[in-house]
């Protein structure tokens, strides 16, 4: 009896600590440290007079591998050690090169490893190609599985020895990073359009011809990021993962019961939601038969099926979870079709559904503005046989129409009609480029041609929620003033996470060394209180937020003793955020499902400061909720 209630003691504990993500290091033998200590000095030598060559961060990811390892203790396998030195000894050799004034991995073939410097923190983040002989124009995005210990180091040292699980002959693999291991959400999300646009700028590619592929954790990065970038890409091949996390995880069976805010915010990454944009993007999903994670495509074809759209999908019979030898080549042979006809940019139909401005575009269409967050918004757009323009929208306020030059293929000796829910918006002339664009806004019931002039209203790039404001530069901004214990726990919280899951070292400042260049470019996240905070007394007034005497009201709510927690328009500069008193909202109890790697708070919160904070939530949440479409706060807080 003494025994079975030990048990149930240890497992409840362990129920209560989550899995540690990555895993703590392990240590290595004295010699490789000093080994690797005396590389980096030199590295670091030879690099001074090179700091602003544009190929340095070509360079750099060998060094970070390394120095990340051992500032941080990320070292997982005592062998790690002897990776590190052969990887740092390629970034000496590349340096020395550089010096020389020569660079041979930018036109080499075969397995190539190159880096980027992130907008989002200035870090330095790898990626690996494999480059067919004699070049290619296709690129191939594959997304790789999970692996808690896919640091730097392990990274590298596969991308520059395997060539993964398939090598087209007529394509390049881009294996992405992602930043590590978050199922390309967040910061991993914006790693794969990074890494893209570096490749396209250093290699010649057919932008009518991008794939996007993966397995297991990568086949849910691959139905994500499909699903919410679908005029990017020509095809998607997503193998097992997983599409969205009420259903792969059976929540309702475990009894969990998430907040009506966090449910909302599933629709961020859930690909289900968003099964209408696969009318414009074929797909080919895999899966083993015996698999789990054969869920996804079940999932997806009945999401599809409600959308009147049909999944290829290939079985591999009597098989778990990885390739049948024999679907890999049917695979192929469907994404070699595909390649031949390329992606139609400008098709004569489009089909297009969001939740978010955050993805506002399906080739030609671009949703510039919602009547409401979070719920669907649809366009469905058609050019006529007469050049005409026919476009169906709920829940949009308004929208562009976007043709580049030579875009529009239809006659450029008259004007277009454009008709928007059965009324004639406009006309509107194709530039003798054959470009097209016109933006239409909705003025109570009538569309006409313009843009919205609000002047502050939830636009691409600044709607929330708070976990949007790490998808671009950010600064942490600590108080000079006296921090309370629970701003200190979760400012130095948000940083320790945002190296840890998303391997990067988040700026930091006090507010007094904030300067007008980073209010101009960055993000501001705000820590402390106004009194406590100067930057945060200046921001206070233009904030839909009374905070004073301990207490604090947002809306309708208001409480003691709590902290507030919110996102807005940065009254310093409408253009960038201001965040109060948050980091990512993803909490540590995710740490053992990508699943549950979503937002776990919305546009704002007041935490009630009677709960420490802990690997679920940053304390009691006393009330939170959305800013509606014009940041004002939502006249009730559904419960």
């Amino acid at each position: 009896m003494k025994s079975s209630l030990m048990l149930l003691i240890a497992a409840a504990l362990a129920a209560q600590t989550p899995k540690p993500l990555p895993p703590p290091g392990v240590p290595i033998p004295d010699a490789v440290r000093a080994t690797l200590t005396a590389q980096l000095r030199e590295l670091n030598a030879t690099l001074a007079p090179l700091s602003q060559h544009p190929l340095l961060p070509d360079v750099l990811i060998f060094r970070e591998a390394a120095r990340y390892a051992l500032d941080y203790n990320e070292f997982f396998k005592p062998e790690e050690g002897a990776k590190a030195v052969r990887l740092v000894e390629e970034g000496l050799l590349r340096a020395r090169q550089l010096a020389s004034g020569q660079s041979p991995w930018t036109t080499a073939t075969g397995l190539v490893v190159r880096g980027y410097r992130s907008e989002i923190d200035g870090s330095v983040q790898p990626y690996g190609l494999v480059i067919p002989p004699g070049g290619a124009r296709r690129l191939d995005l594959w997304f790789h599985g999970r692996s808690d210990t896919l640091n730097e180091i392990n990274f590298l040292t596969e991308r520059m020895t395997r060539p993964g699980e398939f090598t087209p002959p007529d394509a390049i693999m881009l294996h992405l990073y992602g930043r590590y291991c978050n199922a390309t959400k967040f910061a991993g999300e914006v790693d794969v359009l990074e890494a893209l646009a570096h490749v396209r700028r250093h290699y010649s590619i057919d932008e009518d011809r991008i794939f996007a592929r993966g397995f297991s954790m990568g086949g849910a990065s691959t139905w994500h990021i499909a699903a919410h970038h679908a005029h990017l890409f020509a095809a998607a091949a997503p193998g097992a993962g997983f599409a969205e996390t009420r259903e792969y995880q059976d929540l309702a069976a475990k009894g969990d019961v998430r907040p009506w805010y966090e449910q909302k915010l599933w629709r961020w990454y859930d690909a289900t939601e968003y099964a209408a944009n696969f009318f414009n993007l074929p797909l080919v999903a895999y899966s083993g038969e015996k698999d789990r994670q054969i869920q996804a495509a079940q999932i997806m074809q009945r999401y599809l099926a409600q959308e009147g759209l049909e999944l290829a999908h290939v079985i591999g019979p009597n098989t778990e979870h990885k390739y049948h030898p024999e679907a890999k080549p049917e695979i192929e042979k469907r994404l070699a079709g595909i390649a031949r006809a390329g992606r139609n940019p400008y098709p004569d139909q489009i089909r297009f559904t969001t939740y978010t401005l955050r993805y506002n575009r399906m080739r030609w269409i671009v949703v510039d503005g919602l009547d409401q967050h979070w719920e669907r918004a649809r366009v469905n757009a058609q050019i006529l046989d007469s050049g005409d323009i026919q476009i169906e929208a709920s829940n949009v306020s308004s929208l562009t129409i976007d043709f580049a030059a030579g875009g529009w293929r239809y006659a450029l000796d008259r004007p277009a009609t454009v008709r928007i829910n059965g009324q004639r918006a406009a006309s509107v002339t194709p530039k003798t480029d054959r470009g097209l664009r016109a933006s239409f806004v909705r003025r109570g019931s009538s569309w006409q041609l313009g843009a919205d002039d609000a002047p502050l209203r939830k636009r691409h790039g600044l709607q929330g929620p708070i976990d949007d404001a790490f998808l671009a530069n950010f600064l942490f901004v600590l108080p000079s003033g006296p921090m309370s214990e629970w701003v200190k726990a979760e400012s130095e919280r948000a940083i320790r996470r945002w190296r840890e899951l998303f391997r990067g070292e988040a700026r930091v400042k006090k507010d007094s060394e904030v300067t007008g260049e980073d209010i101009a470019r960055s993000h501001l996240v705000l820590w402390g209180e106004p009194g406590t905070n100067t930057l945060m007394a200046k921001v206070l007034p233009g904030l839909p937020l009374e905070w004073s005497a301990g207490k604090v009201k947002l809306g309708q709510e208001e409480c003691t003793n709590c902290m507030p927690v919110l996102i807005y328009p940065n009254p310093l500069n409408r253009a960038r955020y201001v965040v109060l008193n948050s980091g990512p909202t993803l909490r540590e109890d995710s740490n053992g499902t990508n699943s549950l790697q979503t937002p776990r708070l919305p546009d704002w919160a007041l935490v009630g400061l009677d709960e420490k904070p802990g690997p679920a939530r940053p304390g009691r949440i006393a009330a939170a909720g959305f800013f509606d479409e014009f940041w004002r706060p939502a006249a009730t807080t559904p419960r």
